[in-house]
């Protein structure tokens, strides 16, 4: 991308930043990205859309490095659905939250977007389904009614994986999946009995009391009391993460390796 072209993209992300107010679990403090962080952003957006050109997917599994969470053993912290327009351009549905509030929304983004939310490492990775899911998904992203089918409004961050009061980004995700795949998914009860029976396994974190009750008090996006009662006061909570759903798609054979894309500390400088 040459340099005219990356300050005029930085220029509009950075207005579209300002008229945002949505993160992905995020904290409403969290340092907004700067000129920089945007030019990196946009150019790992640009390698994406390269890549993803590259395999000739219609449909991707994108996911991001938004978050520090190698204290929980995860590496990635926000995924959406990557489809093709039939103009040939790259957009992400995803599930954001509302910014300091327990509710959440579903957004269509283009992939600068989707990388400017100031990430703690500019790292993607994604996963291409099996071309029969791609078909799916594709029908179902392109009609906004269809990918919202299964959204929940109301927002934790660790809601539990097979529970239906609260539903985190992640969760709304893997649960449209089988909404694309079944027709006979028609609600969130019937999308886990799908996962279930493909062989998904969530995530499960060790989060002691302190911990929780300093959490719940402090934000307004985490919430437990979803998680069943033995679980939660054993600190044993289990929630649908990105490293989780990866494995499981490769696992199940509903899609390929996942492939990796990382900057490199000198890109842009």
């Amino acid at each position: 991308m040459r340099r005219a072209a990356i300050a005029a993209a930085v220029c509009a992300l950075m207005l579209a930043a300002a008229a945002t107010p949505a993160q992905a679990g995020r904290q409403c403090d969290a340092r907004p990205p700067d000129a920089q962080g945007i030019a990196r952003g946009m150019q790992l957006a640009q390698r994406t859309a390269a890549q993803l050109d590259a395999s000739g997917a219609q449909v991707a599994l994108l996911a991001r490095a938004g978050q520090d969470l190698t204290r929980w053993g995860l590496r990635w912290s926000h995924l959406g659905w990557a489809w093709r327009t039939p103009q040939g351009q790259w957009r992400v549905t995803h599930k954001l939250n509302d910014c300091g509030t327990a509710s959440a929304h579903l957004w269509r983004q283009g992939l600068g977007e989707f990388f400017l939310d100031d990430p703690w490492r500019y790292e993607a990775v994604w996963a291409v389904p099996t071309p029969a899911i791609q078909a799916q998904l594709l029908a179902l992203l392109q009609d906004a009614g269809r990918s919202a089918q299964l959204h929940q409004e109301r927002y934790s961050m660790v809601s539990y994986a097979w529970g239906t009061r609260y539903q985190q980004s992640n969760q709304w995700a893997v649960e449209t999946l089988a909404a694309a795949v079944d027709p006979q998914v028609r609600s969130r009860g019937d999308a886990q009995r799908w996962l279930r029976h493909q062989g998904y396994v969530p995530t499960a974190l060790s989060i002691g009391p302190l911990t929780r009750l300093g959490a719940r008090v402090t934000s307004a996006n985490v919430a437990f009391d979803d998680h069943p009662n033995a679980q939660r006061l054993a600190g044993h909570i289990e929630t649908v993460t990105v490293d989780s759903v990866l494995a499981w798609l490769e696992r199940a054979r509903l899609a390929q390796a996942p492939r990796i894309l990382a900057l490199n500390t000198t890109d842009l400088q």
